[in-house]
């Protein structure tokens, strides 16, 4: 079974040390870089699983890097910097973040949260997904993760087909807030308004015509998300 890649940016020395020695003991390949440069290097020449991103670096610091990794691949990442305000961590989830953790940090509490991300990615849903969901000028081929918007395809991150994928296979029904999140990022998640909103927005933007005025996904009030279910046949 190929293990799970985990690339570790960060141009403080003893820190990649410390967590290639860390993931490593933990069951993951480790791959390394010291800022943001060699790092996008590393994602262009591997198949990554998993991003553990400083944002402090020389050359191309972690905002950088991440928008030019979002232009080719959705892995996962999860932002772990000493810059602990609102403002960078809202920053690093718009730009497609999966997580956001400050430092000083918890070793441990970075392995918990990579294997929460590792359980997202696994095959093991059991409720079953339509593999082509069709409303309006919206297409989504969730066979071949596929999605056509007006005549457009359009790359989503993990995170926006997990999140898509749960809207659709409850269209019709309100998905409380709590529930999107426990299924999504999982149950320590469950009161992160914040990510959960982030994401949304995300979302809105690659699907919807107007994010502004949304019709595909539409908010209720201090509840939920709810997407309507295409026209019968």
């Amino acid at each position: 079974m190929k293990e799970f890649r985990v690339l570790v940016v960060d141009d403080e020395e003893r820190i990649v040390n410390f967590l290639r020695s860390k993931l490593k003991a933990s069951g993951y390949d480790v791959l390394t870089a010291g800022d943001g440069a060699e790092a996008l290097e590393q994602a262009r020449a591997h198949d990554l699983d998993l991003v553990v991103l400083d944002l402090l670096m020389p050359k191309m610091d972690g905002f950088e890097f991440l928008g030019e990794l979002r232009r080719f691949s959705g892995a996962p990442v999860i932002i772990l910097s000493a810059r602990g305000a609102d403002a960078d961590k809202i920053k690093g989830l718009r730009l497609g973040a999966d997580d956001y953790l400050p430092k000083p940090f918890n070793p441990d509490e970075l392995v918990a949260r990579i294997e929460a991300v590792k359980r997202r990615l696994e095959p093991a849903e059991k409720r079953k997904t339509p593999e082509l969901f069709c409303l309006g000028d919206v297409t989504i081929d969730f066979s071949t993760r596929c999605a056509v918007v007006r005549g457009e395809e359009k790359h989503l991150t993990q995170i926006e087909w997990l999140l898509l994928s749960e809207l659709v296979r409850n269209a019709g029904r309100l998905m409380m807030y709590e529930e999107l999140l426990t299924r999504v990022w999982g149950p320590e998640y469950r009161s992160d308004m914040q990510i959960l909103r982030t994401w949304i927005s995300r979302l809105r933007r690659q699907l919807e015509e107007d994010p502004n005025n949304p019709r595909l996904i539409r908010t209720i009030p201090k509840a939920g998300y709810i997407m309507d279910p295409p026209p019968p046949a």
